[in-house]
Formats: structure tokens, C-alpha cells, sequence
């Protein structure tokens, strides 16, 4: 993938400290939604036995220790410490922890990204406006630089006050932002403030789909939700996800039929739910997506490690 930098690249210095402050915030392996709005600490002891699907929200995640494996649709992000990965939209991903051990467990910083924070800080940081950019997937790789893993770290520490949470915290995350607008990635992070850009056309498409998975949908009125022909929906469509909408759509009725076995529910009772008339193709598109059938999956729905 020519994202992906060499992971042979050197540790910034201060992602010693992030992941002190990580390890202080997770007392056992999960994820920890800490006392700011969108910021979670994860943590796993070992390796994923399998692969762990959910939806992706749009964040900012660092990795401070170990390494992990994200995928979208058949594409594989592989990243480790001081590597950060941003989603810009939220994205139904399969990911598996890679290097993990109890005295060295994964560790990871995660922020979710606000557009309209974004949209607020575009004129600061650029007003001549933002770079132009070739458009891309909606997930991306970049080395974390230095400033950004300290903006963290300190965030990270802001999260162990409450007073400091409430009155700094907004300014550390507000840094972060500004600190990603400005890196080699900024052009890319801008558009995700941007209502007029085709990634957030594609982002209210992907809304409407993550809130209404189990209904018939048709590509004609997804375009005109994204303001958009249904030939250029479907083009950018496939850039941002590497799905076309009705494959995206699978994965969302998927997951959650997953979640709803988990939960008790009766695998043909789970299919109908998420949208699925025909039991044999849910059972099938299951089997396809999770390695085992409906009937044969326990479904257990582990929180995932980002």
C-alpha cells in the first residue's frame, strides 16, 4: 500500500511517555472513554485470536506500543508505535492486534474527530484556503511527529483532573486538530471540515446508511442525499470505502446482526432484524464476511482494540 511508511521508522521521543500515561488510564485491556468528550485509552495484554469487526467512528488513533492490523474491505493498514491512522468518516472495519504481550501490551491513543471542530479552525490555519488533494480512501497512514504524540501525552495527562478536563482539555484538543491541519496530512484532514467536499457528500450518505441499515436502499436516493449523480456517488464512493454502497451496506447489516446474536437473539430472528427476507442468504453473506455460519458463531462481540 503506498500510504503505509516503512515500519523501521524511528520512535519520536515523547511516545515513551504517551504510553506511560496510556497504561495509567487502562486497568485491564479495553477501551476506556476517559473525562473528554471522544478520547479513549485502549489497551490489550495479547494478540488478537481472530479478527474483531465493528464500525469505526472518524478518530485520530496513535499507537504507543505493539501493533495492530486494520482492515477495509480487502485493503490492510499495519501499524505500530508512534504510527498514527485517521479515520475521516465512520467505516465498518475488520482489526486484529498484532503485537501484544502482559508486560508489553498494546497501547493506544484515540480521539474522535468533530467536523465542526474542524470547520471552526480551517480559516486559522488556512486563510488563503486548504491544499488541494487527491482524493483517496477515507482511512490513511502517517508518521505521528513529535508535536502531535506531546499534544497527546498532555491531553492524556489534562484527563486525570477533572477541573483540568473541563477548562484545558477543549484547548489540548483543540491543538491536536490544529497540529493535523498543519502536517504533511492536513490537506487530507481539512476536507473533513469541509460541507462542500466529496468526503463529507459521502459522509451524510454514509449517516443516513449507518441509521437506517435495515431499510431497501436505493442508490438514486443516496445520491440525492450526497447531492450528487448516482454514477459520481458511486465513483467517490468506492474511492473514500473501497465498497460500493450495497456492499457497505452488507457489512452494516452484518455487524449488527452480530451484536444482536450476541446479545440472545436467534440467528434467523438477527437476519430479519438487519433487513435479510431470505434466511439462506444471510446465513451465506454471514459466513462470507465472519469465517463461520450464523448457527456456528457464538457472535461474541469483544470491544476492539483501535
Amino acid at each position: 500500500m503506498n500510504e503505509q511508511a516503512s515500519l523501521s521508522t524511528p520512535v519520536a521521543p515523547g511516545i515513551a511517555r504517551l504510553a506511560g500515561l496510556l497504561a495509567a488510564h487502562t486497568p485491564g485491556d479495553g477501551s476506556f472513554a476517559l473525562p473528554v468528550p471522544g478520547l479513549y485509552a485502549i489497551r490489550a495484554s495479547r494478540p488478537s485470536a481472530e479478527l474483531v469487526h465493528d464500525l469505526q467512528k472518524a478518530s485520530l488513533c496513535i499507537v504507543a506500543q505493539g501493533a495492530k492490523t486494520v482492515l477495509l474491505g480487502s485493503e490492510a493498514y499495519d501499524y505500530d508505535a508512534s504510527r498514527m491512522l485517521i479515520f475521516s468518516v465512520d467505516l465498518p472495519v475488520s482489526a486484529q492486534v498484532t503485537q501484544a504481550s502482559p508486560s508489553s501490551p498494546y497501547l493506544c491513543f484515540r480521539l474522535d474527530l468533530d467536523p465542526q471542530q474542524v470547520a471552526a479552525l480551517l480559516m486559522k490555519v488556512y486563510p488563503d484556503g486548504a491544499p488541494p488533494v487527491r482524493e483517496g480512501r477515507a482511512v490513511y497512514l502517517a508518521q505521528a511527529g513529535e508535536a502531535i504524540v506531546d499534544a497527546a501525552a498532555r491531553l492524556l495527562a489534562l484527563a486525570a483532573d477533572p477541573t483540568d478536563a473541563s477548562l484545558l482539555a477543549p484547548l489540548a484538543v483543540e491543538e491536536i486538530l490544529v497540529r493535523l491541519l498543519r502536517s504533511p496530512v492536513g490537506g487530507r484532514v481539512a476536507q473533513i471540515g469541509r460541507v462542500d467536499s466529496n468526503l463529507q457528500r459521502i459522509a451524510r450518505a454514509l449517516a443516513w446508511m449507518r441509521d437506517n441499515y435495515a431499510q431497501p436502499m436505493r442508490v438514486e436516493d443516496l445520491a440525492e442525499r450526497a447531492s450528487m449523480s448516482p454514477s459520481t456517488l458511486h465513483q467517490h464512493f468506492k474511492s473514500l470505502t473501497s465498497m460500493s454502497p450495497l456492499q457497505f451496506q452488507k457489512v452494516l447489516r452484518l455487524q449488527e446482526a452480530r451484536r444482536l446474536m450476541a446479545g440472545g437473539l436467534a440467528a434467523s430472528t438477527a437476519g430479519n432484524r438487519v433487513g435479510y427476507v431470505s434466511a439462506s442468504q444471510f446465513s451465506r453473506e454471514y459466513a462470507r464476511l465472519f469465517g463461520k455460519a450464523p448457527s456456528r458463531d457464538v457472535g461474541t462481540r469483544k470491544a476492539m482494540p483501535q
